[in-house]
C-alpha cells in the first residue's frame, strides 16, 4: 500500500504538471542547512478503514534543504527528499514483508523511485499563529512524482541560536492528486486515497 514526504521538484525530471503557488517568501537572512541526519518525512498509509490496525507507517530521508531566517523568524525554505530512501518501519522485524512493501512501494505502481528518485517542499508563505498547538502556518509547493501542488502545514517552528527545528501536524494529502494510484484487489483489502505525512526537519546555520 502506499507509502509520504516529503514530501516533494522531483529529481532530473522537470515537473510534468503544475498547481504550485508563487513563491512569496524570501532568501534575505541568515542561511541555515538542513541536517540531514536528524530529519525526516514520516508517512502513513491505510486500508479500508482508516485505523492503526490497517495502516503501515515509515521514513523517507532527506537529500538536501535549507531554510532562510531574519530577525529570529522563519523567511523561507526548501526541503528535498530522497525517494529511494522509503522504508515501512512497522514491518522491519519482518525482513521478507519489509523488502516486498518498500521495493512496491518504490516501483511503477506507486513512487516510481527510478524516474522520480527526489520529491520536495518548498515553503511559499510564512504565517505566525496562535491555533492551538502550532505556532506557525507554512504555505508551500509539495512535488511529487513530477506534479506540484499546494499544501498548507501547521507547524511549530523554533529557532535557537545556530539551530532551526520545524515539525509539522500530521497532515493528510491526497495520493492519487500525484498520479499514485495502484489500487489492490478489493479481498486484500482496499488501499485509501489519504496518506498522511508528517514533516520534521532541523537545520544549522551556515558559517561563513
Amino acid at each position: 500500500m502506499m507509502g509520504g514526504l516529503l514530501i516533494v521538484s522531483c529529481g532530473k525530471e522537470k515537473p510534468v504538471y503544475s498547481e504550485a503557488n508563487e513563491v512569496a517568501t524570501t532568501k534575505d537572512g541568515a542561511k541555515y542547512v538542513l541536517d540531514t541526519l536528524n530529519s525526516r518525512i514520516e508517512w502513513k498509509g491505510y486500508k479500508v478503514f482508516k485505523s492503526e490496525n490497517t495502516s503501515h507507517f515509515g521514513n523517507i530521508k532527506f537529500e538536501s534543504g535549507d531554510v532562510t531566517i531574519k530577525d529570529g523568524t522563519l523567511e523561507s525554505g526548501k526541503f528535498v527528499a530522497d525517494m529511494t530512501s522509503l522504508s515501512s518501519e512497522d514491518l522491519k522485524d519482518k525482513a521478507d514483508q519489509l523488502e516486498k512493501l518498500n521495493s512496491h512501494l518504490k516501483s511503477a505502481d506507486f513512487f516510481e523511485v527510478d524516474k522520480f528518485p527526489t520529491a520536495s517542499y518548498e515553503i511559499t508563505k510564512v504565517s505566525p499563529t496562535a491555533d492551538g498547538d502550532y505556532n506557525t502556518v507554512l504555505e508551500g509547493n509539495l512535488s511529487i512524482k513530477g506534479i506540484s501542488k499546494p499544501v498548507q502545514f501547521k507547524a511549530n517552528v523554533s529557532v535557537k541560536g545556530s539551530e532551526v527545528s520545524i515539525a509539522t501536524e500530521p497532515k493528510d494529502i491526497m495520493r492519487e492528486d500525484f498520479e499514485v494510484k495502484f489500487q489492490s484487489p478489493t479481498e486484500n483489502g482496499v488501499i485509501k486515497n489519504d496518506v498522511t505525512l508528517q514533516i520534521k526537519v532541523k537545520a544549522l546555520e551556515r558559517k561563513l
